[in-house]
């Protein structure tokens, strides 16, 4: 073997591209020399072809930094050649925006370069560009929704081909590479999508080099602050730092050789976010972290590794529990490597990575580095561990059949890919390998092994050891699960101990499909209960046109199913009664159009001007509402601020659903444009002793985050007899929670006194009614 050069590399010494605009040309020229590098192939026609088809395509086409479009794909496939992909993944890297920004269709390109590129530019132009929140970083449910499905279709392009999400990824690093265009809401907003969804998508897949760089770009635009002070930090004796670490290197490479090793060595400090990540989980300042500067060694056989770290050991005193072997237990996207702390000869920690030559090509370019695209021409399948690599793709895949929620989706999902996150590693009986998240306990170890494992569960051994189900599980644990064919199934408070995502979904697939009839029952009840609140008659809504409309639209077979669904949370039961609703109200048009609604009101307020009637007529209604000046019309109560007796209210009336009541404080009536405010009616409640109807409330509640928080508020809410209708929870990077409950209640005496009620729950910080 040629011996290699040791060398030192800082990431803070990168020079970024230039910000100069490029010429095309000379773009595509760098584009080919990168190709020509490792293709084995001379014929570059393809791509030239691509290139005059793009330059053509986007011909007086400009990004927002001023630059020609054609600067951007030329990009994307510089970044995909970098990574050696082959020549149909540059083609569609090339042309992956023509279909979408030009006058060019998928039949000129299946045409012009064949049913490969075709596929992949598809793929790659069906990922809608969908906004991920609110410009006030809220998200709201139909854009979750639209990001929900987005992320669908992305999972499923990738399980056609996964070159789809390596042009999406390359698309990406180039639009976080000139971020600084967009503006302030926007760097925020596309930052914050490629942290929670492709930055953990580039870690399965093992693509660091992709990875790092999103994930510092990232930060930039997230956490400026930090990020700048993270350089400045680093940066200080700048010479002195590189002194150390070429000292270090130097130092080992002589030992390494000594020993008669043939070695790769060179240094580094840790990309930003790897150690804002250590900072953040640890609660460490840059002071305190142990492994900032990182050596790495690269040999050419797994026993050359060994041996390197039998010699570095012999040199450097180890930190005790810093030591990890990733070459017998890979992490979950095959990532090999030894890791080891050492204490510097002047007291400075710092950190060795061994690994062969092999193992790094593939920690650099991940699957990208050995994926077959197709069978060989022997028919032989793609290896083992290119499989294993695609083990969570085809979890994601199982959860898009699973699940019809969005939210549910989108929050498993979220948490799978939670950069975050660390992982433990812990041994069955037999003595496999099992990686699970941080945290995790024996009851994702069992759901980890099979769903049939976990559900009869009664028990487990940690190290010979009988330990609650809710025991940590620590590295290295070696755990038995004790099993009884007489357990009743997996209890729902076992999903507020379990941490992987894969455990919390089979548990709700077990409760869905074993308490099928109670879920029904639950399901009619909820739909009832719904309907009665609203003064909406159910049974006109329940002809079995409409009802087979609902089971098409969601994918069920029966309408059991769909109740079902209802009563387990899988479908909101107002999304299937406004959707039928909507079908009701098709086939059965009001008598009265809304001009004549409008004229009515006016005529009886005219009618009472005209008698010397000091109060306005009002008319009743089943709902327990009275309104001004007209009759026959359904009343229903608005979703957007839920009233409730007691509340100030107004109707407002809609195009063709009758009469909407709403608070007065309403975001939705406060910001009426005055065309619409002609529409407004007034209402008020019956006295109390005329109805004992229940009403819906939702409130939001902020609060400190800590363990036990969710169970506190539901014993709160229980012990006040309130039925809670939903719950939905989510906590940002600085440890704030918001929950967002939904409950019944009949009247604002009665929702003052849960609000006080939960207001003296430790770490509650503020509760807001909905306003719209």
């Amino acid at each position: 073997m040629t011996e290699e050069k040791n060398e030192v590399i800082f990431d803070d010494d990168k020079i970024s591209k230039s910000e100069e605009f490029v010429n095309p040309d000379e773009l595509y020229q760098e584009l080919i020399q990168c190709v020509q590098k490792y293709h084995p192939s001379d014929d570059i026609s393809m791509i030239e072809k691509a290139y005059k088809v793009a330059s053509e395509a986007h011909k007086n086409q400009f990004r927002k930094s001023g630059e020609p479009y054609i600067i951007h794909p030329l990009n994307v496939a510089i970044i995909l050649a970098d990574l050696k992909l082959d020549k149909e993944t540059i083609v569609a890297g090339i042309l992956h925006d023509v279909v979408e920004d030009t006058v060019m269709t998928e039949e000129d390109l299946r045409r012009e370069f064949g049913d490969d590129v075709a596929l992949l530019v598809d793929g790659v132009t069906k990922l809608e560009k969908i906004p991920l929140s609110g410009s006030n970083g809220e998200q709201s449910d139909a854009k979750l929704e639209m990001q929900a499905e987005n992320l669908r279709k992305m999972f499923l392009a990738m399980a056609k081909d996964i070159r789809v999400i390596m042009i999406k990824l390359a698309d990406r690093l180039h639009n976080m590479r000139t971020l600084k265009y967009k503006t302030p809401e926007s760097q925020q907003r596309i930052a914050k999508e490629t942290l929670e969804i492709y930055c953990p998508i580039a870690q399965r897949l093992g693509i660091s080099k992709l990875k790092i760089e999103l994930d510092d770009l990232s930060l930039k635009y997230l956490e400026p602050d930090i990020y700048y002070d993270l350089v400045d930090k680093i940066a200080v004796r700048k010479s002195v730092r590189e002194k150390y670490i070429q000292g270090i290197v130097d130092e080992v490479s002589e030992h390494i050789k000594n020993a008669g090793i043939e070695a790769k060595v060179d240094g580094r400090v840790k990309h930003f976010f790897s150690i804002y990540k250590k900072m953040k989980n640890q609660h460490k300042t840059l002071d305190q972290i142990y492994d900032l500067f990182a050596v790495r060694i690269i040999v050419e056989t797994v026993k050359d590794c060994y041996a390197a770290l039998g010699v570095i050991h012999e040199m450097y005193k180890p930190i005790p529990g810093r030591f990890k072997d990733y070459i017998a237990m890979p992490k979950a996207n095959m990532y090999q490597s030894l890791h080891t702390t050492l204490i510097g000869s002047n007291g400075q920690p710092f950190e060795i990575q061994i690994r062969t030559f092999e193992m790094h090509r593939v920690a650099e370019y991940g699957i990208a580095a050995h994926w077959k695209y197709k069978e060989a021409s022997d028919g032989k399948k793609p290896e083992v561990q290119e499989e294993e690599k695609l083990v969570w793709l085809r979890q994601i895949l199982e959860w898009q059949r699973d699940m019809s929620d969005n939210k549910e989706f989108m929050n498993l999902l979220k948490n799978d890919l939670d950069l975050f996150s660390d992982s433990v590693y812990c041994f069955t009986p037999t003595g496999e390998v099992k990686n699970l998240p941080a945290g995790s306990t024996p009851i994702d170890f069992a759901y980890s092994i099979h769903s049939a494992v976990g559900n009869k569960m009664v028990g487990a051994r940690v190290n010979g050891k009988l330990v609650t189900i809710d025991y940590k599980i620590n590295n290295g644990d070696r755990i038995e699960i004790i099993t009884s064919q007489n357990s009743k199934g997996p209890s729902r408070d076992w999903l507020n101990v379990v941490k992987s995502t894969q455990a919390k979904n089979k548990i709700n697939q077990w409760f869905k499909n074993e308490l099928k009839e109670d879920n029904i029952l639950k399901g009619k009840d909820l739909l009832s209960g719904y309907c009665k609140a609203r003064g909406i008659n159910l049974a006109g809504l329940q002809k079995q046109e409409y009802m087979d409309a609902i089971m098409r639209k969601y994918g069920f077979r029966d309408w059991d199913s769909v109740l079902a669904a209802i009563g387990h949370g899988a479908l909101k039961e107002g999304q299937i009664v406004n959707k039928m609703q909507e079908l009701y109200d098709r086939d059965h048009k009001k008598e009265m159009t809304n001009e004549e609604v409008l004229a009515s009101i006016a005529e009886n307020n005219a009618a009472n001007a005209q008698n010397g009637a000091n109060k306005p007529v009002l008319m009743k209604s089943k709902s327990g509402i009275v309104v001004k000046g007209i009759a026959d019309l359904s009343v229903r109560f608005s979703k957007c601020c839920s009233p409730v007796p007691g509340d100030e209210i107004v109707g407002y009336v809609t195009r063709g659903r009758g009469i909407s009541i709403h608070r007065t404080d309403c975001i939705n009536i406060i910001n009426l444009p005055e065309m619409e405010r002609a529409r407004l009616i007034d209402a008020e409640w019956q006295p109390e002793e005329a109805h004992a109807e229940k009403y819906l409330a939702e409130i939001k509640i902020y609060a400190n985050n800590r363990n036990g928080l969710l169970a506190d508020i539901s014993k709160a809410l229980t012990e006040k007899n309130i039925d809670i209708m939903s719950m939905n929870t989510r906590t940002n990077r600085q440890g704030l929670a918001t929950l967002q409950t939904t409950f019944e209640i009949s009247g604002r005496e009665e929702l003052n006194r849960i609000i006080d009620k939960i207001r003296g729950i430790e770490s509650v910080i503020d509760i807001e009614r909905t306003t719209g």
